[in-house]
């Protein structure tokens, strides 16, 4: 068993590795201790399916939740590790029946791996190999953990160098680099901290007058604490990057004026962002907030970068919080509802299919952000922020409604892609995006809905861009937001990829309505069809 080591980056010796339970972030549909034999089925199917061979090499698997339908139908979502060394990419859901009956196995590694598990270079020449990567200050810290890394055709032994503290730059990061174990090569590399690409009676900046929950103080005052959805709080971070920062407290539950001078103000939007999207998933997905044990995270508003002006927000596993910038000249606080409901998934995608921050899976966990940011600005049906399929078009400050991102042609902001071509996962995740972003607005609309733009198609060969005119019949946002909820959640896998997630999906759609070859069923294989994921 590996131990864990961390330390000053340009100041420490070679220690052990890091222990295989502080690596995976837990998925709390249910916890598996709930579901003992649920788990022992599911895991008997996996022993079955893998032999005898996986036996004598070590192979074996840790629940991490159990999520179950009401026909009862059991899915379970298991870790797998190779001589006690966590396989990256790895991980399968199980599904069967309480009866003991397989149904199926969702993963994206179908053997078991054959690795030579005797490293050639040490951790430390593994944190020198990936610092350049890393991007870090000195004053970062390091930890290290041998891994099996099966991304990709050819499983590998390598170092999971986890680096914490700032980049060059000055932005907190939480950076994964993977380094081969034998070449000290870069394989990989994701930062735990996914930041968006740009950007009582509360008095909000970019929803009106709306109601807030506040916490009643035993001195008489309020503060910006939601007891209803867990305990949400928000908190002052007083123009510094990190830290807790100070909770908001006011004497008369009446919080902002509607302007970006009060500090209050933005709180509002923080406190109603978090609000909205806690609803959203609990009405709509039976979801008890993001990690689904009723716990509520933490928000931080009036972060800045060291002083400088900071046109973003983002979601951190580690602290289980939101950040959002004060925005600059040109873009407003980065508080808009899209862009809160985009940061809180990325810790539900954390916690259920934990899809690595790279490649094309790291185009999916984007794409989720930004499909139920989505579809959270529709559940809130808010007067004063019209819902729509463009994400954080409130916040540039001269109203020219400029998104940071489209839905509806994702390569109008000439980075994003539209279509899938191989060769899509080396874009930047944000830029990947573009394909789940268009095949989930096709599969809600369609290509030419009665209300709201038309979208074009992707035919053979296209590649980034698309021409074509192919006429794609939607299912509606009911439907669509509830096949890719349980496709996430059910199916997809740490390393699915966008044909992974054309599976994941139609199995969804399968279970949600109908069955295999229901109109449904079809209408989601010719959306992706569409975006050229066939």
């Amino acid at each position: 068993m590996n131990t864990p080591r961390s330390a000053p980056l340009l100041a420490r010796v070679a220690l052990a590795c890091a222990t295989l339970c502080a690596s995976l972030s837990v998925a709390h549909a249910a916890p598996p201790a709930e579901h003992p034999q649920a788990v022992a089925r599911a895991l008997a199917h996996l022993q079955r399916e893998a032999g005898p061979l996986a036996a004598r090499a070590g192979e074996s698997f840790v629940a991490r939740d159990v999520l179950k339908d009401a026909d009862g139908t059991e899915h379970v979502r298991f870790a797998r590790r190779l001589q006690g060394l966590r396989v990256i990419g790895g991980d399968v859901v199980v599904h069967g029946d309480a009866r003991g009956t397989l149904k199926g196995l969702s993963r994206t590694l179908s053997r078991t791996p054959s690795v030579a598990l005797s490293p050639s270079i040490d951790a430390v020449a593994a944190e020198l190999a990936g610092l350049s990567t890393a991007g870090v200050t000195s004053g970062a810290s390091v930890r290290s953990e041998l891994v099996v890394y099966a991304r990709g055709n050819r499983p590998q032994l390598a170092w999971d160098v986890l680096y914490t503290g700032r980049t060059v730059q000055g932005v907190p990061t939480e950076k994964h680099v993977i380094v081969g174990a034998h070449d000290a090569r870069v394989l990989d590399a994701w930062d735990d901290i996914q930041h968006a690409a740009a950007t009582g009676t509360g008095h909000s900046l970019f929803l009106g007058q709306i109601a807030v929950e506040a916490d009643s103080q035993a001195d008489g005052s309020f503060a910006l604490r939601d007891t209803r959805r867990g305990n949400h709080a928000v908190f002052d971070l007083k123009g510094n990057f990190g830290g807790k920062g100070q909770l908001f407290v006011d004497a008369d539950n009446v919080w902002g004026d509607g302007t970006k001078d009060n500090r209050q103000t933005v709180a509002v939007d923080a406190a109603a962002g978090h609000a909205y999207t806690w609803d959203y998933y609990l009405n709509v997905h039976g979801r008890r907030g993001i990690a689904d044990d009723g716990v509520g995270a933490t928000s931080k508003v009036h972060q800045s970068l060291f002083g400088l002006p900071w046109v973003n927000a983002g979601w951190s596993d580690n602290c289980f919080c939101m950040t959002y910038g004060d925005g600059d000249s040109s873009y407003w606080p980065v508080v808009s509802l899209d862009v809160a409901g985009h940061e809180m998934t990325h810790g539900v995608t954390s916690r259920t299919a934990g899809l690595i921050y790279s490649g094309e899976s790291g185009g999916l966990n984007e794409a989720t952000s930004d499909i139920f940011g989505t579809m959270v600005e529709f559940y809130a049906k808010n007067p004063v922020d019209t819902p729509d399929y463009l994400i954080g078009e409130r916040l540039p400050r001269d109203g020219s409604g400029t998104p940071l991102r489209s839905m509806v042609q994702p390569s109008s902001d000439g980075d994003s892609a539209d279509c899938w071509y191989d060769g899509v996962g080396s874009l930047d995740v944000h830029y990947s995006s573009g394909v789940g972003n268009h095949l989930f607005y096709l599969l809600a609309n369609g290509s030419q809905p009665l209300s709201g733009p038309s979208s074009p198609t992707c035919q053979a060969g296209d590649t980034k861009v698309a021409t074509g005119s192919a006429l794609v019949k939607g299912v509606g946002r009911q439907k669509a937001e509830k096949i890719w909820y349980r496709a996430l959640s059910v199916y997809m896998t740490s390393d699915t990829d966008y044909h992974g997630a054309r599976d994941a999906t139609l199995a969804a759609a399968a279970d949600l309505y109908g069955g295999v070859g229901s109109k449904v069923w079809n209408k989601v294989n010719a959306a992706w069809a569409a975006v050229n994921v066939k």
